[in-house]
């Protein structure tokens, strides 16, 4: 798979790849005889992942990280999880802050509304 493709199923952008690959985040990408890259479905999967933790905010360092991790075999799965589990808790943070700004959000909206319904 062409690495347009690639972009297309994971929702990562062909730039954002390329940087990816080139910053080490993602694993090493066979290339054809013409030099194009090769995406295999693994890769895919790796794509798509990264495309969902820089989606939830997940700086990217800790994503270099979690690859450098995962580029080291089994033996680092503890960590791997560790990573994942720290960025949970920072997710959980932050839909408690969105929640909190929602209610705000409808108080204020309810005030407007409150205002046309007075308005001639």
């Amino acid at each position: 798979m062409r690495i347009s493709e690639a972009a297309a199923i994971s929702g990562l952008g062909i730039d954002t790849i390329r940087y990816y690959e080139k910053s080490g985040i993602v694993p090493c990408i066979d290339r054809g005889s013409d030099g194009q890259r090769r995406f295999t479905p693994e890769n895919i999967d790796w794509l798509t992942l990264l495309y969902w933790l820089r989606q939830t905010g997940m700086p990217l360092k800790t994503m270099r990280r979690f690859a450098t991790l995962y580029a080291q075999g089994g033996q680092t799965v503890p960590a791997r999880k560790a990573v994942l589990m720290a960025h949970a808790e920072q997710l959980a943070k932050r839909r408690e802050e969105l929640d909190r700004c929602e209610v705000v959000l409808a108080h204020k909206l309810a005030i407007y509304e409150e205002f046309e319904k007075g308005t001639p």
